[in-house]
């Protein structure tokens, strides 16, 4: 999860105000879902970090914040290749 507000409307996401780093995902096994969501803000506000990774609610965080529905989003799963080191040639 990574959690970057206030990006002026001509930037990208390093001119925002990062409240929560990324973390790389380390599934095991199995696949992974990663969703990349974003909001617009009507103006800066002060957004707190969520204490919490597991079971985050973008709904509920939107809500908290009056951010109203996404305008844009993309979901993608992908999966860890078996074994441990990767793919081997």
């Amino acid at each position: 999860m990574m959690l970057v507000t206030d990006i002026p409307g001509t930037t990208g996401a390093t001119f925002g105000q990062e409240v929560l780093c990324y973390e790389t995902p380390r599934p095991t096994i199995g696949i992974h879902r990663f969703v990349f969501v974003l909001f617009k803000q009507m103006g800066r506000q002060t957004v707190y970090s969520p204490g919490w990774r597991q079971n985050f609610s973008t709904r509920d965080f939107a809500e908290t914040y009056n951010l109203g529905l996404p305008v844009a989003a993309v979901y993608f799963n992908c999966q860890r290749e078996g074994g441990s080191g990767g793919r081997r040639f």
